[in-house]
């Protein structure tokens, strides 16, 4: 029997004069973050819409627990981002229009039949399998000398996303178990957060000049590159015959961060030491 999946509501803040390229020596990179940052307000409760939608047809006790407690962590997860995100456009007013393209697209998305919306989400959970591992084992490349606020929320964000890595999975196979609809939500799921998420860091790195410096784009393709290097396999593993998410073997620094937090006082931030290298799973 697994562990079920714990709702922490974690009461993130962010300085009102932080500064938005939140790693100075990366500023392709903070934008990455921050275009896919822009995203999570309008994804998860989209997620959030689905899988209520298909709790109506289960009946087995234990995947509904699990699906409850997947609503509970994304519905934390995109309200601690869109209070970033606030932050964000007061510097970069240009990304309410990537916000109302991205509500528009999930407007349109709703429309569309249940089983192909659960075949998204378990599709874009399955890619963020992939990023997740990226970001936890590269922590001390992509985050050692970055803000700890954000270096901090992005990371708890992936942990968690670990922690409920199988129920949108276990909801569709449930459901539907069709191989064909669910690679093609991987698909689409990967694409369009994807393309979303360019479109709000395009933005940002135009008004900070850098968008047509040859430099700043090399930087940027040489991102984007590990990204791809990185969440592929993790894709590419989910086609496979026999595959479920719970076979592929978490990083040890999701637990240790997990032990972390379980010591801290209740309503407390947990924050990283983004000034020691290593990263390590030790929270203030």
């Amino acid at each position: 029997m697994t562990a079920p999946i714990l709702v922490r509501r974690i009461p993130f803040a962010f300085d009102e004069g932080i500064a938005p390229v939140w790693h100075t020596q990366r500023p392709e990179w903070s934008h990455m973050v921050n275009g896919a940052s822009l995203a999570m307000p309008y994804l998860e409760p989209f997620l959030i819409r689905t899988v209520t939608e298909a709790l109506k047809q289960v009946d087995d006790p234990a995947l509904k627990a699990d699906v409850h407690g997947f609503i509970g962590q994304e519905g934390v997860h995109f309200q601690s981002h869109r209070r970033y995100n606030e932050i964000l456009k007061r510097h970069y007013p240009e990304l309410e229009q990537v916000e109302a393209a991205m509500e528009a697209d999930y407007r349109r998305f709703q429309k569309r039949s249940l089983k192909w919306r659960l075949a998204y989400t378990a599709g874009f959970e399955t890619m963020t399998m992939g990023i997740t591992e990226w970001l936890i084992r590269s922590r001390r490349q992509l985050f050692a000398g970055a803000d700890s606020a954000i270096a901090s929320l992005v990371l708890w964000h992936m942990v968690e996303e670990t922690e409920h890595k199988n129920v949108a999975w276990d909801l569709y196979n449930h459901l539907y178990g069709d191989w064909r609809g669910r690679a093609w939500g991987l698909v689409c799921g990967t694409v369009h957060v994807a393309l979303a998420s360019r479109k709000g860091y395009a933005a940002m790195l135009k008004r900070d000049g850098l968008w047509r410096n040859p430099a700043s784009r090399l930087r940027l393709w040489a991102m984007v590159a590990r990204f791809l290097i990185h969440a592929s396999p993790a894709m590419l593993r989910s086609l496979m015959p026999g595959y479920h998410p719970a076979k592929v073997r978490d990083p040890a620094w999701v637990a240790h961060w997990a032990s972390a937090y379980a010591g801290l006082p209740e309503g407390s931030i947990p924050l990283l030491d983004t000034a020691d290298p290593e990263i390590p799973a030790r929270l203030a």
